[in-house]
């Protein structure tokens, strides 16, 4: 005979665990691990559904997690405070999508230079296995400059796609820069700068670029929902859509089950391949200091341009520009 089991005893044996996004809405490895470790060693976060502010309690033990998701693009404080071997010490599997653009101090005022995100990767790659690693290039981002003409962010693809093949990383993901409307709102860093939304057959044409720049080193080149684009790729891309919370790989990396479902919380429609997953970040209580010109993110106060973005304009490598 077994053993009688209370009703939450049988949930908890009969429901699968969760994976954790932290988060596609702040920084947190940046920014709030802190935050993040306290909720850990509390054993649940809550969080605020940014539409509605209705508040929910996620259970956050190695009980209930199956593999926490880090979304960043500075993993400087996650690194040197060793927060990752702390996690894993206490059970739990780790995964990270690393958002690794061309330097732009235009687009993306406060991270670090290029060549620390690199070493950022590797480090990554040494401690948590180059199969945790999800390369993000995004967005694509099309601005004008000063003198009217249109510059691209794609200048060190290349460079950046040689190093981290170097790391055996494996995936790239990208997309074209969303115009949200509270983009438009923001100082702009010079007179007559805007962003450009390219016309089909330019993101067409840029995307065959990156897929040639990338094949020499065999990272698949994948987009993030990107659904009419991929349909107008020629038969011959080998170009596909992407999951940033490919469930699927978080079973076959660390075992255990998963739902597969995909996350209906997502843009469906718009090819998003996500599968399910909690995300805990809050808008609200936790801005981005990064304060990148074309995210969705809360951002920080912004802090006045520095003379030294004036010089950086006229130098950024307009390699790809079409």
């Amino acid at each position: 005979m077994f053993p009688c089991l209370t009703e939450n005893r049988k949930h908890k044996i009969m429901s699968p665990k969760i994976v954790i996004s932290a988060s596609r809405r702040t920084d947190i490895p940046a920014f709030y691990m802190d935050w993040f470790m306290d909720r850990i060693n509390k054993g649940f976060f809550e969080t605020v559904n940014p539409y509605n502010q209705k508040k929910t309690v996620v259970p956050a033990t190695p009980d209930d997690v199956h593999t926490i998701v880090f979304w960043s693009k500075d993993f400087t404080c996650f690194i040197d405070g060793n927060f990752g071997e702390r996690l894993r010490e206490k059970g739990y599997h780790l995964f990270f999508n690393f958002t690794i653009n061309a330097e732009s101090i235009i687009l993306e005022p406060n991270i670090p230079p290029l060549e620390n995100r690199l070493a950022q990767a590797a480090s990554l790659c040494e401690k948590f296995g180059h199969e945790t690693i999800q390369w993000r290039f995004d967005p694509i981002c099309f601005y004008t400059l000063p003198d009217g003409s249109i510059q691209n962010n794609l200048s060190g693809f290349s460079k950046i796609a040689k190093h981290l093949a170097s790391l055996k990383i494996e995936r790239c993901i990208t997309s074209f820069m969303d115009h949200y409307a509270k983009i438009k709102n923001r100082p702009a860093p010079y007179e007559g700068f805007s962003f450009i939304d390219p016309p089909m057959d330019e993101k067409i044409l840029v995307l065959k670029k990156m897929e040639a720049a990338i094949a020499p080193f065999h990272i698949k080149l994948q987009t993030c929902c990107e659904h009419d684009v991929l349909a107008a790729l020629p038969p011959e891309s080998a170009i596909t859509g992407s999951s940033c919370i490919p469930n699927r790989l978080f079973v076959d990396l660390f075992g255990g089950t998963l739902s597969f479902k995909k996350d209906m919380g997502q843009r469906i429609k718009q090819g998003c391949g996500c599968m399910v997953s909690t995300d805990i970040g809050i808008y609200a209580q936790q801005p981005c200091y990064h304060n990148c010109r074309f995210c969705y993110a809360n951002p920080a106060i912004q802090k006045k341009q520095t003379s030294g973005e004036g010089r950086l304009i006229s130098n950024e490598n307009r390699q790809f520009k079409t």
